[in-house]
């Protein structure tokens, strides 16, 4: 099977191509794509991808909650699938267009719904577990039926203090969650 994972920077190709390269045995065959940041630059880019059999978005993203009360599964690092996504709006609301889509979970992973935001979001008023991102409504809303979403959780809202983003991911590593994807997807 011909898989492409679309990742929104450069930072998560670079970790996705270190986790393929750590796999001796891959099931399948994988071209990394990135399509740049927000909304446009994902549906730019999926327009145009090439001829394949699945297409996973495969990046970072924020969650609302503390670290430290939130569950294991949802700490720094750890891989989710994204199975609805809304738009979120500058002022905090959901755009009347952006009703939530939904989708059927692909992996064994936890599921949760995400907003789509048009900037980045520092501080947020929404319930915890609530994934933000730029770029998943859009794959959602043009995605085919077999593909899906998988998150590694990057930095938690809102932040306390001031972080480094990319320095905060140097520590993060793609490998558990490329394995689960390679493993886990229909042959």
């Amino acid at each position: 099977m011909k898989v492409i994972l679309l990742t929104p920077m450069e930072i998560e190709k670079e970790k996705v191509l270190n986790a393929l390269s750590s796999i001796p045995n891959l099931n399948h065959t994988y071209e990394v794509i990135v399509s740049g940041i927000g909304r446009e630059s994902t549906a730019k880019a999926m327009m145009n991808l090439p001829q394949h059999d699945l297409c996973v978005l495969l990046g970072f993203a924020a969650i609302v909650g503390k670290e430290i009360d939130l569950p294991f599964y949802l700490r720094f690092g750890k891989p989710i699938e994204i199975i609805q996504s809304s738009l979120y709006g500058y002022e905090g609301g959901l755009f009347e267009n952006g009703k939530p889509i939904f989708t059927e979970p692909k992996m064994q992973l936890p599921r949760l719904a995400s907003l789509t935001s048009d900037k980045f979001v520092r501080t947020v008023d929404l319930a915890e577990k609530t994934v933000v991102n730029m770029e998943d409504y859009t794959f959602m809303y043009l995605k085919k039926s077999q593909d899906f979403i998988v998150r590694i959780i990057s930095d938690f809202l809102p932040h306390e203090i001031e972080i480094d983003f990319f320095e905060e991911v140097k520590r993060s590593s793609f490998l558990e969650t490329v394995q689960l994807i390679d493993l886990q997807i229909s042959k």
